[in-house]
């Protein structure tokens, strides 16, 4: 049987987790989903995703902090990482850049379906 890619979504609107979960899930994805910083955090130890969609403005635990949180442990340092937020790049906080964040992508600006082919295109 062939293994599924996995992909954490962690993003604290329901609509928004649900919306792109189900994108994914579509397009042959294992997908699991959180609604805060800290909560993701839990999530990634215990689901080992091949790829995050991360929010930065979540209650807990930010995306900025529950990445630099992440990133200080060895297994979680190659775990692709999308920022997907409605935060511009210009507002977005300077220590991101050090964080290895490999794609930064505004919602407003992407469809699901484009965001989908970003996905793909991360992960090959």
């Amino acid at each position: 049987m062939e293994q599924k890619i996995k992909i954490a979504i962690i993003e604290d609107e329901q609509s928004i987790r649900d919306l792109y979960s189900f994108k994914l899930e579509l397009n042959g994805y294992k997908v699991k989903t959180a609604e805060n910083g800290q909560k993701g955090l839990e999530l990634i130890q215990q689901f080992m995703p091949d790829l995050i969609l991360l929010d930065l403005r979540m209650p807990v635990l930010s995306g900025e902090e529950m990445l630099e949180a992440l990133r200080e442990n060895d297994w979680a340092k190659n775990i692709k990482v999308i920022v997907l937020t409605n935060i511009s790049k210009d507002e977005a906080p300077a220590k991101l850049r050090l964080l290895d964040v490999d794609q930064y992508i505004v919602k407003a600006h992407h469809t699901p379906a484009q965001i989908v082919d970003i996905v793909q295109k991360v992960l090959n």
